[in-house]
């Protein structure tokens, strides 16, 4: 979206959630690290190894945030938003590479240790404020996801899997992943004391990996759909056709192509029937007028507009109810 200074997207929400992750999550992998070597658990060391890897993607989303914003030019007429996607991509291999396989690999060598379990009300202590700091940046991601999400008419779940907000959305699995990582740690540790065995606390760590290699795969999935090209919801398509076809210059719409080129920005391009018999010189004012009136949204980077070719039949207008605002 644009605050009007020169097309430069909005950062605000976003920006804030990210940097609430990022003091969380470095706050946490120091405790986790101490812990880790103070108990010797697989599963705390997977979660040391989890939270740093978290840290270093909320420094490559606060990246995506700033190159994101930067405002159009000659060379990027339509900003710099799906270099959000790239960055983020990068924090969602990341967490794989890092979090993932080191988790698993730990885990898997640690699976035949004898090492007797250490302090582990050291563990327990770290864990118990880790879930407090990580809880605290969830409940702000998910704060802002609800806003945008009841924006949208989405449930929670379904938005933060369609919006086009890619960092907000990192930010969500990673915090929830972090949660039930922590859970998974407290088992393995809490097994291995019980038992005294040590499978269990590397089994923890292989779980926490797991867990971490299904988050990074789904989020490389969803930032990849958004830099080849992603449409958006067929309600916000809908909203977009209410818009067009309200104006009083357009009789119908026989073409509509709405394309991602940032977060909550689209690309427009449509073919309409203009209404009345207007001469051929006025038509292209009318067709100007028409895609300038579109761009005051701010969520339309450019709309271009053509005219409808004769015979092309009318794309059905949806119903007010079928309809979403221009975002997410």
């Amino acid at each position: 979206m644009s605050d009007g200074d020169g097309g430069r997207p909005k950062q605000g929400g976003s920006f804030v959630t990210v940097v609430v992750a990022l003091a969380a999550n470095v706050l946490i992998a120091i405790a986790k690290s101490v812990a880790a070597v103070l108990t010797g658990s697989a599963s705390m060391t997977a979660e040391a190894a989890h939270s740093w890897a978290d840290s270093g993607n909320e420094v490559f989303l606060l990246v995506a945030e700033r190159r994101g914003a930067k405002a159009p030019d000659r060379a990027h007429p339509y900003g710099y938003g799906r270099d959000t996607y790239v960055w983020s991509l990068f924090a969602a291999v990341g967490l794989f590479t890092v979090g993932a396989v080191l988790s698993i690999q730990h885990g898997i060598s640690q699976l035949t240790s004898a090492e007797p379990s250490g302090n582990l009300l050291i563990a327990y202590l770290v864990i118990g404020v880790s879930f407090v700091l990580e809880g605290v940046s969830f409940l702000r991601s998910l704060r802002q996801l609800r806003g945008t999400a009841a924006a949208a008419e989405q449930d929670v779940l379904e938005h933060v899997l369609k919006t086009s907000d890619p960092t907000v959305r990192a930010v969500f699995f990673e915090d929830a992943a972090a949660l039930i990582g922590l859970l998974l740690a407290a088992a393995g540790i809490g097994l291995h004391a019980i038992t005294g065995s040590a499978v269990w606390d590397a089994v923890g760590s292989i779980a926490i990996g797991v867990l971490l290699g299904v988050v990074a795969i789904v989020l490389i999935q969803l930032n990849r759909r958004f830099i080849i090209g992603q449409s958006p919801t067929p309600r916000v398509r809908a909203a977009v056709l209410r818009l067009l076809t309200d104006s009083e210059h357009v009789a119908s719409v026989s073409y509509l192509h709405l394309e991602y080129v940032g977060p909550s920005r689209v690309y427009l391009v449509a073919a309409v029937d203009l209404a009345g018999d207007a001469r051929e010189h006025e038509i292209a004012g009318r067709l100007a007028a028409i895609g300038r009136s579109l761009e005051e949204d701010e969520h339309v980077v450019e709309a271009v507009l053509t005219l409808s070719r004769p015979g092309d039949a009318p794309l059905p207008v949806p119903a007010e109810r079928e309809a979403a605002p221009l975002h997410g």
